[in-house]
């Protein structure tokens, strides 16, 4: 698995469906955002490139770019914009604004592939030892796992976490939307057991859901089929 996170922001929704597909096929980590206000509530730190489209309902994507580009912590995060739009001034803009592509509608996914094989190649030769750090950060907005100290991070504040709860909410992050049985949180987290009940399960969930605070909510039950953390 390639440790690159990205974030596709468009608003067609089966657009960002192929995308996220096709690039998780490649091996890298995709989320999805509809919107330029609901990405923004991600922790854009957390990604190694951004997907943007330009021509989105209230904010564009040039304007989040923009805010994006203002700030010390995102400035440096690499942004290919996708977008119908394809006269010289619209891709000037884009170029002047931080851009590292610039592809326009319709394309192939193959193309798409190509390029985000090549800003990410370029990202990792010119920041080797950060694409390190950022693949031992498992993280939601202000939720954060340091995988290898074996830290949780809540608004930058420790939390206690037994090894148990910091393996399921490690497995949680890792495949968000994902609804998970009890059998295979079981067989993945208490597989060195002999003897485990259901029961052991719930009350772990209900640990990690205090502990976790806002995010609780999001660690949620489907019933008759097992657990999921919902974006």
């Amino acid at each position: 698995m390639s440790p690159f996170r990205i974030l596709v922001v468009d608003d067609e929704e089966d657009l960002c469906e192929i995308l996220q597909f096709n690039l998780e096929t490649e091996g890298y980590s995709v989320d999805v955002a509809y919107s330029a206000e609901e990405a923004l509530k991600k922790d854009i730190t957390s990604y190694n490139l951004l997907l943007l489209d330009v021509m989105m309902g209230e904010m564009s994507g040039f304007r989040m770019a923009k805010i994006l580009q203002d700030n010390p912590a995102t400035t440096s995060i690499p942004v290919i914009f996708l977008t119908a739009k394809d006269s010289e001034n619209d891709r000037i803009t884009g170029f002047s604004i931080g851009a590292d592509d610039y592809i326009s509608k319709p394309f192939s996914i193959r193309e798409v592939l190509a390029r985000v094989k090549a800003v990410l190649r370029r990202v990792a030769e010119a920041n080797p030892v950060v694409e390190i750090a950022k693949s031992q950060v498992v993280s939601y907005e202000n939720l954060e796992l340091i995988l290898d100290k074996k830290k949780v991070l809540l608004d930058g504040h420790a939390l206690s976490f037994t090894k148990k709860e910091f393996e399921m909410l490690k497995l949680f992050l890792e495949n968000r939307n994902r609804v998970f049985t009890r059998d295979e949180i079981l067989g993945r987290i208490w597989s060195d057991e002999v003897v485990v009940l259901d029961r052991t399960i719930d009350v772990n969930i209900t640990r990690l859901r205090k502990k976790i605070g806002p995010y609780g909510k999001n660690i949620v039950t489907r019933l008759g089929y097992g657990y999921c953390f919902e974006d």
